[in-house]
């Protein structure tokens, strides 16, 4: 039966959620200004100045490597297809160094987590730190509007962006994304 009682529960059920949807439409964190770019890379654009710390704390930015062919390679420890895809990267990179490439690898973790499955799975190229828990999110400048890992990007000698691809590589995958840029 429905009485007085059920009907002022159900009121204040309806205002609490109410209030709660509006609260959460207020309360929602700020991006980062120390960290925030104006606007999504595209193909052909500049790659702005970015810093980041190494696993050490060390502060790098991309530019250190203008000059190469900068792979930047978006990844996280937690992720499956980045974790079976970074064996490739590595061996890649130790190949293709001498004809000037490069491979950078952008945690989106924390620098404990990276640090742990790095010790696992060491490699030989740069790993640079984008924490989401800081309010980091250097892939979406990069053009990663789907939010996806792993998530690369091809850097240009000159500084611009010449290719991005979602997803991880098979070997034949990144030879062919690669061969017309090197």
């Amino acid at each position: 039966m429905f009485n007085r009682t059920n009907a002022l529960i159900l009121l204040v059920a309806i205002a609490g959620a109410i209030g709660g949807f509006l609260a959460g439409g207020w309360l929602k964190p700020l991006p980062s200004p120390a960290h925030a770019i104006p606007h999504m890379l595209k193909i052909g654009d500049a790659v702005p100045p970015v810093q980041r710390p190494d696993i050490d704390g060390t502060p790098r930015a991309l530019a250190e490597w203008r000059g190469k062919l900068v792979l930047v390679n978006f990844w996280a420890s937690w992720c499956g297809p980045c974790r079976e895809e970074m064996p490739l990267l590595d061996k890649t990179q130790q190949r293709l160094a001498a004809k000037g490439f490069q491979i950078v690898g952008i945690a989106s973790d924390s620098v404990a987590s990276t640090r742990s499955f790095l010790d696992a799975v060491p490699v030989h190229y740069p790993i640079l730190i984008d924490d989401p828990a800081r309010g980091e999110g250097l892939s979406e400048t990069f053009g990663n509007d789907r939010d996806v890992l792993p998530y690369s990007v091809l850097i240009g000698a000159d500084g611009r962006i010449l290719a991005r691809r979602a997803g991880n590589f098979t070997e034949a995958k990144l030879e062919a994304w690669l061969a017309p840029y090197l």
